[in-house]
């Protein structure tokens, strides 16, 4: 009777967005971080950007391994693992006094940590435990309640930072990471619908997927969501601060992002089992170009900064669930979570250019101004690589397809 509680889909569900909720939660507010440890440390802004671009970059270039894992061995090691190594990076981060140590900790463990607790591994699981006719909207509310955790998670680690320092800030976090341990417990056993999921070896599917047209612009358009997000989070607080703003402005603006992002995420998900997702995607890119645009030409105000945070909100995680059902639509859901990873490492290459490109052209200037003009024109260019994108199965689904 529990085994089979475990396995059921809204059971896994509430466990994998619990999961992405605190996972991201966490993530979310790093960007909090960026002023105190470079004071204390006496870093430029470049040594703290640099050690979050590498956790981005080595979460997504493990995440193709760690979803292969979860297909082949279960979510819940997976998640359990990546906890334990999330938890332990917080603990060496709170510590850290060079910039090696720093690096260490929260570019290599926390990036470990997160490429076993966040998107392909989780939506992976739930995107197999879904029916085909619901899939999209499951996503979607994962991805919604993940988003939820940023909103909630940040303005406590801005007390906790007032209230701990930023050390004992970073030792609580660590707590309440280690509960995604206790929660991986909901994601295990076989998905309902696993009897369904016949597919290709991982050799296979990888070439399968490489040689689609559409696989490789989904993955380019992706990329430039990396870059704008966590050059986003990383750097706004402490952009708003050189506009002579607050840094409770900076953290009310993401906690918005966090906010709007679970509307945006959840409709996205409901809309993308309705109309083309690829056709989506491009309007989610082409209105980020028009929302970054217009913050930063415009006076830059605490107002401003809430809109804009609600705005891009809305467009920040949606990609999300359209891109995971996109592939899911393609290429099957067997391998979902490996061919997930290796979309989303090619979005994390793009995460470690905004996050590292950020500290270094602002040392470089003075200012932020060349990273934003970046950013609105690579939302341009993934607005137009995702209109030739199409959701039609591959040969070898269609032709299984009056089988089953």
């Amino acid at each position: 009777m529990a085994r089979s509680l475990l396995r059921n889909p809204a059971m896994m569900l509430a466990a994998g967005a619990t999961i992405l909720s605190i996972a991201l939660g966490i993530r979310h507010g790093f960007g909090l971080f960026l002023q105190p440890m470079s004071f204390d440390n006496g870093w430029g802004r470049e040594v703290f950007a640099f050690a979050i671009a590498a956790q981005n970059l080595i979460w997504g270039a493990v995440q193709p391994v760690t979803g292969m894992l979860a297909d082949r061995f279960g979510t819940a090691r997976t998640v359990l693992g990546g906890a334990a190594l999330y938890a332990a990076g917080l603990v060496l981060m709170a510590y850290s006094q060079t910039p090696g140590e720093l690096v260490f900790s929260a570019g290599l463990l926390i990036g470990l940590g997160l490429s076993g607790t966040t998107f392909a591994v989780v939506l992976g699981a739930v995107g197999r435990a879904a029916a085909p006719e619901h899939r999209s909207r499951a996503l979607g509310i994962a991805t919604a309640i993940g988003s939820f955790g940023q909103f909630v998670m940040l303005p406590g680690t801005l007390s906790a930072i007032g209230w701990l320092g930023w050390s004992g800030a970073l030792i609580a976090l660590a707590a309440v990471s280690a509960s995604m341990a206790v929660l991986a417990t909901g994601l295990v056993g076989e998905p309902r619908h696993a009897a369904a999921h016949a597919g290709l070896a991982v050799r296979e599917a990888l070439r399968e997927a490489f040689r689609h047209r559409g696989f490789r612009l989904l993955a380019f358009g992706f990329f430039v969501c990396g870059f704008q997000v966590v050059f986003i989070i990383t750097h706004l607080p402490a952009f708003l601060v050189d506009e002579q703003l607050s840094l409770s402005v900076g953290t009310n603006a993401l906690a918005l992002v966090g906010l709007a992002n679970v509307a945006g995420a959840y409709l996205a998900g409901v809309w993308g089992g309705r109309v083309s997702k690829p056709a989506l995607l491009a309007a989610i890119y082409a209105g980020r170009a028009v929302v970054i645009a217009a913050f930063v030409w415009l006076p830059v105000t605490e107002w401003s900064a809430y809109l804009f945070g609600f705005v891009i909100g809305i467009l920040w995680m949606s990609t999300v669930p359209l891109t995971n059902g996109v592939i899911a639509a393609v290429f099957g859901v067997r391998n979902l979570a490996m061919l997930s990873g290796v979309v989303y490492f090619v979005h994390q290459i793009g995460a470690f250019l905004g996050g590292w490109l950020g500290g270094y052209l602002y040392d470089l200037t003075g200012g932020y101004d060349a990273v934003w003009l970046i950013a609105v024109a690579l939302s341009l260019f993934a607005a137009v690589i995702n209109l030739p994108i199409r959701e039609e199965p591959v040969a070898r689904l269609r032709a299984a397809a009056p089988a089953a």
